[in-house]
């Protein structure tokens, strides 16, 4: 049955016995792309809840089953975007009261402009109760209309001096979002609505801020609380990493959490293989929690939900599903191990785990392609 993201996700449940029951147990595959967005900030904002301030993690969403035809970043970006909004409700204090109070605003407005309309003669009364004239009654009338049109948003009101800049929608703890470039930031922007005055248009939360790797950084940080680095590529190592410390220190405990979200940092023209490389990796990329992974192969696909482990599935039209579990275990296999696992499973080559290792050839390409993983 296909889950679609509610339009108001349900706040993560931070309940321990119910976070340390999924230790040591297989991760279902998601229903659809909405239904991943929602478990990966689900399953992200019970991390950080348990995670203490300043943890850091990972998620890593790839449906591309190795067609390079798009880049990374616009194959998930309507990952990101659904992944960001259903975070964004889970984590930020009174986001969700906000949007649940402009749903009832809506239809309240909705039924009281109905019943106006419906018997203009009849005698209209203002929000306490107390009767309207003629006058007043259109003006009411003028209100109900324009709060139906911003989907039941109330605007702040515009600033005394026309210099000043206008109050902005949400003023309290901010989520933050870096992408690697300028263009893709503005890009990002316009396609999701950021800032539309009908939350019915928008695409993401007001509580979501928008930034660029590399450039002047002149944005207010203070109120940020989550930050995300949406994929981030090598040639944005430094500035990411120095941008995480630096944030770390000037935020302390008020920042909660950390995201890097198909991360590719570690590249072979940029950064290497060799020490430069190894040490981004023990100081950056190693200490990452993965809260959520999800990679479609040509057979199956590979997944895992924080704190669940990570789980071989393989296409079966014979199950409930189309699929069903081949191996579950609790580390991130490479991708020669993921294919032995299939082999096996299959009766093409012997029980990978019997033998003593995979041979010098599959050893480096483990190696190869786990570095290229990153």
């Amino acid at each position: 049955m296909m889950r679609s993201l509610p339009p108001i996700p349900i706040t993560a449940t931070t309940n321990d016995d119910e976070i340390t029951s999924g230790f040591g147990t297989p991760t279902d595959l998601p229903d659809s792309l909405d239904d991943a967005a929602r478990i990966a900030g689900e399953a992200t904002a019970k991390f950080a809840s348990m995670g203490g301030a300043l943890a850091r993690c990972r998620v890593d969403f790839d449906t591309s089953v190795g067609d390079e035809t798009y880049t990374t970043l616009s194959r998930s970006t309507e990952f990101m975007q659904k992944f960001v909004t259903a975070l964004s409700y889970s984590m930020i204090p009174g986001m969700q009261e906000m949007r649940q109070g402009e749903m009832m605003a809506l239809a309240q407005a909705r039924a009281e402009l109905t019943q106006m309309m419906a018997n203009p003669s009849a005698a209209s009364t203002a929000e306490d109760g107390s009767p309207l004239d003629a006058e007043a009654a259109n003006a009411r009338r003028g209100q109900l209309m324009q709060l139906v049109q911003n989907g039941g948003r109330k605007l702040p009101p515009p600033p005394t001096n026309p210099k000043d800049e206008p109050t902005p929608l949400w003023t309290g703890p901010k989520v933050r979002i870096y992408f690697p470039d300028e263009g893709s930031s503005a890009l990002a922007q316009r396609d999701w609505n950021a800032g539309a005055l009908n939350p019915m248009e928008e695409l993401i939360p007001p509580c979501v801020e928008f930034s660029s790797c590399g450039g002047v950084q002149q944005e207010d940080t203070s109120q940020d609380v989550v930050i995300l680095y949406f994929c981030p590529r090598a040639s944005e190592a430094e500035f990411v990493e120095a941008t995480v410390r630096k944030m770390e220190v000037e935020l302390e405990d008020r920042l909660l959490l950390t995201v890097f979200v198909n991360p590719v940092l570690v590249d072979m023209t940029i950064t290497g293989f060799g020490m430069a490389g190894r040490m981004l990796r023990e100081r950056l990329i190693d200490p990452l929690m993965p809260t959520y992974y999800l990679r479609t192969l040509s057979w199956g696909a590979l997944t895992r939900v924080w704190p669940r482990q990570f789980t071989v599935w393989q296409e079966d039209t014979d199950r409930d599903g189309g699929y069903r579990m081949i191996k579950s275990m609790d580390r991130l296999p490479s991708n020669p191990e993921v294919e032995d696992i299939y082999d096996y499973e299959n009766g093409i080559s012997s029980d990978p785990e019997a033998s003593k290792g995979f041979g010098l050839l599959n050893a480096i390409a483990d190696f190869a392609n786990g570095m290229m993983r990153l």
